[in-house]
């Protein structure tokens, strides 16, 4: 009955918005969650990574990220699934002042729910840990669903060969502006090819941090060059917060 806790609750959570929304609420809901985005986007102008504790956020026990203790984790015992198809034809890249971010579009299928892409980005080191160790970098694929409930892919770089795909991202950084990408970006070749993952419920990991976001952390880690990692380090390198604590929260794991 545990295994099946956190999943359930999330599907249960995303039926319960679906049936209370008419064409109206859904406008109300989109508005908000501009809102939201408005005023995240105003408190992460001024992010301090070495100051995280002024950071405001929505105060609740579900924050992320997390030290995932691989020995702690649950079965889970739903399919759980993951099919992600992401465009190769990204819209822009953009030096926002605390990290990379490249919005793209494309879908998501997570455990049989539809979810859009947004856009992805990178913190170094990484948020997430494993055991109690940091990647050099960590991606995170924020994807969206029809009733506005967020689903992030956390995927771990590692170094080891260069990552063509992860090149074209940092051959067209400009230091804090917004560019115009022509060539297409392999997506794929930044998300592992076995899709085995750490499932929880968490928080976005900037201000105001709210909480009710679900979580997918792959196991496999992606390579990187030791080059390519020096780069991004060179745009960003502590962009990371800081672990939080688990709060007796199921960490579920899905193999693939």
């Amino acid at each position: 009955m545990k295994t099946k806790l956190l999943a359930a609750s999330a599907i249960a959570a995303s039926l319960v918005l679906v049936a209370g929304c008419g064409n109206s609420d859904a406008s109300d809901s989109k508005k908000e969650e501009s809102k939201k985005t408005e005023t995240a986007a105003k408190h992460e102008d001024h992010l301090d990574y070495h100051d995280q504790k002024s950071w405001q956020f929505e105060a609740g026990d579900t924050q992320s990220p997390i030290n995932i203790e691989t020995a702690k984790t649950t079965k889970m015992e739903d399919e759980g699934a993951i099919e992600l198809n992401y465009n190769q034809k990204v819209t822009d890249e953009v030096d926002n002042g605390h990290s990379i971010q490249v919005d793209d579009g494309g879908t998501a299928v997570i455990n049989g729910r539809n979810f859009e892409l947004n856009q992805f980005h990178f913190h170094a080191e990484s948020e997430h840990t494993i055991d109690g160790k940091h990647y050099p970098i960590e991606a995170h694929f924020v994807n969206e669903s029809q009733d506005s409930r967020l689903a992030v892919i956390g995927v771990f770089f590692k170094e080891g060969k260069a990552n063509p795909a992860f090149e074209t991202i940092l051959s067209n950084i400009k230091k804090g502006e917004k560019t115009t990408v022509s060539e297409p970006i392999n997506v794929a070749a930044l998300l592992p090819t076995n899709k085995t993952y750490y499932h929880y419920l968490g928080s976005l990991t900037t201000p105001p941090l709210s909480e009710n976001v679900e979580w997918y952390v792959m196991a496999n880690p992606v390579e990187v060059s030791k080059e390519q990692i020096a780069e991004f380090n060179k745009y960003y390198d502590g962009n990371n917060r800081k672990v939080q604590p688990l709060h007796d929260r199921p960490v579920l794991k899905h193999t693939d």
